[in-house]
C-alpha cells in the first residue's frame, strides 16, 4: 500500500491512496458492508453510486461463514464478488456493544456469540490478525478496547495501555504472516481526555503503522467534543499516513473531520437511514414516509443524477415504503450512498481548488442545525446487524 498527498487547503489533504485492488482517491467514505454486502445493493449497484472501497466486519464473518470458508473459497473480494478495496474493522466496536456477554482480560476478549447466546470464543490480537488476514483484507486493524462515554480517567488509562499492548502484539502477527500487499493501521484511543490522546497517538505511531485509525468516537459523546479531539487527534498522527476516523458520521461530522485533515471515513447513517425512509438532499434530511410527500412528483433532490431521483417521484417512493416493499430500501440507499460519495468528490475537488472553507459554510448551513432535531440514534443492540 502507497499514500501520496497531492494538495492540501489548510489541514485538509486531498490525497491517493493505492493497494493491491485499486486506488482510493482521499478523503474517501467507505460503504459499510458488514457481513460481506451493503444491505440490499450489488457490487454492480456499488461500483455505480461511485464507490471506491467498503468496509466488512471482522467479528461478523469470523462468526458467520467463518474466515477459514471465506478463505477456501478464494478470499472476500471473490466471495463477495466485490474486485475493489476492502478493509476491515477491528472487532473493537463489539467488544464495546456486547458488554453484557464478553469479559476482557490480557490474553483477549472471551465473548460468548450473539447469534446464539451460548458458544464461547476468545477473540485475541493474533486470532483478529489471522482473521482479516484469510479474508484477504487489503487493509486491517488490530483488536482493541472501545470504551463507552462517560468513563472515568482510570478506566480509560488502563483501557488505553492495554489497547497499546495488544497493538505490539498485533503488529507482530501481522509482519509474521501478512500477504504480499496488506496494510495494518493502528488504533490510538485515549477516551474523551486529550492527554490520553495523545499517550495513546505517540504509543501507537512508535510501532510504525501503514496509516492510522481514530478509534473511540460516536460513542454517546457531545458533539462539539468529538470534533475538538478529532483535530487535536489528527495533529499527533504522521503527516504522510492516511488517517481514517472510524464509525463517523453526518454530513457535518464529515466536513468537519476532512477539514482537520482526516482521510478516511466509514458510518452506518447513509445505509440505515434509507432502511427508517430518512434520505441526505442538498437541502437537508428528508423523510419520505411524511404525507407532505403523497401527492409529490418530484424526485427526491432535483440536482441528484442518481438512478432513483432520475427515475422515480416522492409520492411513488412514499407509497413503497409505506407498503413494506423490499425494493424500496434499494432505492433510498442507492440514493443516500450517491450523497455521501458525491459529498466526498465534491470535497476533494474543493481541496485542490483551495475552496473547501466555502463548501464547509454550505454544508454546515443546511446540516448543523437539522441533524440535532432528527438524526440522534442509540446504539443499536449487540445482536443487531449494524450496517
Amino acid at each position: 500500500m502507497t499514500f501520496e498527498l497531492l494538495a492540501e487547503d489548510g489541514g485538509a489533504r486531498r490525497g491517493r491512496l493505492t493497494t493491491p485492488h485499486g486506488v482510493v482517491e482521499t478523503p474517501a467514505f467507505m460503504p459499510v458492508g458488514t457481513q460481506g454486502v451493503v444491505k440490499s445493493l450489488t457490487p454492480a449497484d456499488l461500483k455505480g453510486v461511485g464507490t471506491q472501497i467498503v468496509l466488512a466486519n471482522t467479528y461478523h464473518l469470523f462468526l458467520r461463514p467463518g474466515h477459514a470458508l471465506v478463505a477456501e473459497l478464494g478470499g472476500l473480494h471473490h466471495f463477495m464478488g466485490w474486485d475493489g478495496p476492502i478493509l476491515t474493522d477491528s472487532g473493537g466496536y463489539q467488544v464495546w456493544s456486547l458488554a453484557p456477554l464478553r469479559r476482557i482480560g490480557e490474553q483477549g476478549v472471551w465473548f460468548r456469540s450473539h447469534l446464539d447466546g451460548g458458544t464461547a470464543h476468545l477473540l485475541t490480537p493474533e486470532l483478529t490478525v489471522e482473521i482479516q488476514h484469510a479474508l484477504g483484507a487489503d487493509i486491517l486493524h488490530p483488536l482493541d478496547e472501545c470504551l463507552p462515554y462517560p468513563a472515568s480517567r482510570p478506566e480509560v488509562e488502563a483501557s488505553t495501555q492495554r489497547t497499546a499492548r495488544w497493538a505490539r502484539r498485533a503488529r507482530a502477527a501481522h509482519r509474521a504472516g501478512a500477504r504480499s500487499g496488506q496494510a495494518c493501521f493502528g488504533i490510538v484511543q485515549g477516551g474523551m481526555y486529550p492527554d490520553l490522546r495523545r499517550v495513546s497517538a505517540d504509543a501507537t505511531c512508535a510501532l510504525e503503522f501503514d496509516g492510522y485509525a481514530l478509534g473511540g468516537f460516536a460513542v454517546g459523546e457531545p458533539r462539539g467534543l468529538m470534533v475538538d479531539l478529532v483535530g487535536l487527534t489528527a495533529e499527533a498522527l504522521p503527516h504522510q499516513r492516511p488517517r481514517y476516523l472510524m464509525g463517523v458520521g453526518q454530513p457535518s461530522d464529515l466536513v468537519l473531520a476532512v477539514t482537520a485533515g482526516v482521510d478516511l471515513f466509514d458510518c452506518v447513517l447513509p445505509t440505515r437511514h434509507a432502511r427508517t425512509g430518512q434520505v441526505f438532499t442538498r437541502h437537508g434530511l428528508l423523510v419520505i414516509k411524511h404525507a407532505a410527500h403523497a401527492r409529490d412528483p418530484q424526485p427526491i433532490d432535483t440536482a441528484c443524477l442518481c438512478y432513483t431521483c432520475r427515475t422515480f417521484s416522492r409520492a411513488y417512493l412514499r407509497h413503497l415504503f409505506l407498503a413494506r416493499e423490499l425494493t424500496v430500501y434499494r432505492l433510498l440507499t442507492l440514493h443516500n450512498l450517491t450523497f455521501y460519495l458525491g459529498l466526498m468528490a465534491e470535497m476533494r475537488a474543493a481541496i485542490a481548488a483551495g475552496a473547501l472553507a466555502s463548501l464547509r459554510r454550505a454544508v454546515l448551513d443546511v446540516y448543523a442545525s437539522v441533524e440535532a432535531v432528527i438524526v440522534p440514534e442509540a446504539v443499536p443492540p449487540a445482536q443487531e446487524d449494524p450496517s
